[in-house]
Formats: structure tokens, C-alpha cells, sequence
């Protein structure tokens, strides 16, 4: 385990665990004063995979007390070049869900390793990865809540609608037009099928990946950081805990 210097109050700690033969790398992080109840977060990056956005994150999360890992989904030897190949990758996890779910779990499992109580985990997600926090919570993984930036809506259509335990919080971008409005309609009446606890916030002049400062400000792009909306998003998720992990 190499240990990564970030702060005086946080350390980013690489850890190396597998799913079979393959090699995955996740990051993990113990707070200096964690809370009472040792809650957890799990983190799941956007489809280029672990970035300084998911890691500052987890630094942030663990200066308030939290202890954070960073999954890695894809694997060592797997990382894409390019945005071309991130589609690609992206795109199989999004088809093969247990394949995506078996990853989330081994990243939960390194969670708890750390020191994460079981019994108050929440799991994160950043556009590809805002996908897979909803499926931890249609898989109904052992977790408190699952929160959404940015992320995909779909689902397996092939998978029947099962009651979600998990409490859902999705925060959209209002101008995000990359998920179809009847990708959002199924999404919401997949929740209400469900029974799920949900929420969904719209942030006014945001586009997809909103919450990343290294995605630029041109909205016309379909992808751009809105600093407003990521400060309002942050503050909607801690709300969110706070109200989940006793």
C-alpha cells in the first residue's frame, strides 16, 4: 500500500485488490477525527475512470469525518486514452450491469476494510459513475443511500422493477441534454414502481458534468463546471447524509 501525501488534515491511500485475475487500483482515505458512527463513502468516478475530481472528493469527504474509497471499475490495463475508448468502456458496464455491480461491491468491500462501519455507507457517483451509484441502489447493496451527479438514468430494461431500499438522491443539470427527457420520465416512474425514497434537483444553467471544475465553462458543449450548482449539489448530498447515517 503507497501512501500520497495530500493534506495536513488527509492522506490518499492506494490500495490494490482484484476481481479474479484482474488487477484493480482504488484509492482509500481514514479521516483524522472520524465521526462517532465511522460512516463511509464510496466513490465512483466518470467514465475516464479515477481522476483528481473523484479524489478530491474523497480528501473533502474525510476532512468532515468521513472514510472514503475511490473504486476502480475498469482495471489495471483497462484505462481509456480517450474519450473514444471511455465510451467504449463505458458503454460495456452499462450493458453488462452485474459486471458493473460485481465491481461496486469489491469496492465496498475495501470500504469497510478501511474502517468504514457497515451499518452507515453511502455510495457517490459522477456522470458514468452516477449511473453506477444507481445501480447499487437497484441492486439493493448494503448501503444507507446513493447520491447521482450527473449520471445516467437508464437502466436493464431486461431486469424486472424490484422495491429500492436504499434512499436515492439524483442532482441533474437542467440544461443536461444528453439524457433524453423520456430517459428522465422512465427513470422517475421507475422510482415511483419501485417505492423507492427519492429526490431528484434540477440546478438552473447546468449541463452534464457540472460538478468537475477541469470541464470547462462552455455550455454549448453539453459538458462544463458550474460552480454555483456544484456548491449547491455538495451541500444537497451532506444534507442528504446527515439525515441517512446515524
Amino acid at each position: 500500500m503507497i501512501t500520497f501525501a495530500c493534506t495536513a488534515q488527509t492522506t490518499l491511500k492506494a490500495v490494490k485488490y482484484t476481481d479474479g485475475k484482474q488487477q484493480l487500483n482504488g484509492f482509500a482515505t481514514t479521516p483524522k477525527s472520524p465521526k462517532k458512527n465511522k460512516a463511509g463513502v464510496l466513490i465512483l468516478p466518470a467514465w475516464m475512470g479515477i481522476n483528481e475530481h473523484a479524489k478530491k472528493s474523497a480528501e473533502n469527504l474525510s476532512k468532515l469525518g468521513y472514510y472514503t474509497f475511490v473504486a476502480d471499475i475498469y482495471g489495471d490495463g483497462n484505462y481509456p486514452k480517450n474519450t473514444d475508448e471511455a465510451g467504449e468502456i463505458a458503454t460495456y458496464y452499462k450493458s453488462h450491469v452485474d459486471a458493473y455491480r460485481t465491481r461496486i461491491k469489491l469496492a465496498l468491500e475495501q470500504l469497510i476494510k478501511s474502517g468504514a462501519n457497515p451499518e452507515n455507507i453511502a455510495v457517490i457517483g459522477y456522470c458514468f459513475g452516477g449511473t453506477g451509484a444507481l445501480e447499487a441502489a437497484r441492486s439493493n447493496m448494503p448501503v444507507k443511500g446513493v447520491v447521482s451527479f450527473h449520471g445516467g438514468l437508464g437502466r436493464d430494461t431486461t431486469k424486472a422493477i424490484s422495491p429500492i431500499l436504499p434512499k436515492v438522491l439524483v442532482c441533474h443539470g437542467a440544461d443536461d441534454f444528453f439524457i433524453p427527457k423520456e430517459e428522465i420520465s422512465a427513470f422517475q416512474q421507475e422510482m415511483r414502481d419501485s417505492k423507492a425514497d427519492w429526490q431528484m434537483i434540477y440546478y438552473a444553467n447546468s449541463v452534464h458534468s457540472f460538478t468537475d471544475a477541469a470541464a470547462g465553462n462552455d455550455n454549448s458543449k453539453g459538458v462544463a463546471y458550474n460552480e454555483k450548482a456544484a456548491k449547491r449539489s455538495w451541500k444537497a448530498m451532506l444534507d442528504f447524509f446527515n439525515e441517512i447515517l446515524k
